[in-house]
């Protein structure tokens, strides 16, 4: 399991005092991906126009290039601005297969400063079940730390 504590510092330590949000979503999903073998494919989808995301920088294998907000566990995520907790995706409703070997997915939005949506944090398992309700509140708080002055 991740030292979530010693993961919050060290992505502090890497991003001290950098805003820029691409940058900051390259050394999250770096780390956060390394950190932690359940984790397939980490990575961060961004807001790039009403109801649209489109991939940003990640750690894995290929992912899809645009999820609009009515569709999938990224888009719920984007759309509701509540953490996705997926323990079977196939039981997920209108879940957008973008690996076929993921069993269960982490989508946490990502708030910049007044509470703007940046974008989701994507984490996707090749297992099923692999994610519980404090890997998401941990990753909550480090990337509401993180972005909060972007």
């Amino acid at each position: 399991m991740i030292d979530y504590p010693e993961l919050a510092a060290r992505i502090r330590s890497l991003t001290h005092g950098e805003t820029d949000e691409v940058a900051l979503m390259a050394t999250l999903a770096c780390e956060i991906h390394h950190a932690d073998e359940r984790f397939d494919w980490t990575g961060f989808y961004r807001v790039t126009a009403p109801a649209l995301l489109k991939i940003g920088p990640y750690q894995g294998g290929h992912g899809c290039l645009v999820i609009p907000f009515s569709r999938g566990v990224c888009g719920a995520a984007a759309r509701t601005g509540r953490t996705q907790l997926v323990p079977h995706v196939d039981a997920f409703p209108g879940h957008i297969a973008c690996a076929s070997s993921t069993r269960s997915e982490l989508v946490i939005p990502v708030f910049g400063a007044e509470r703007r949506l940046i974008g989701v944090l994507d984490i996707d398992s090749n297992r099923p079940d692999a994610f519980t309700a404090g890997d998401a509140a941990a990753l909550e708080a480090i990337l509401a730390e993180v972005f909060a002055a972007c």
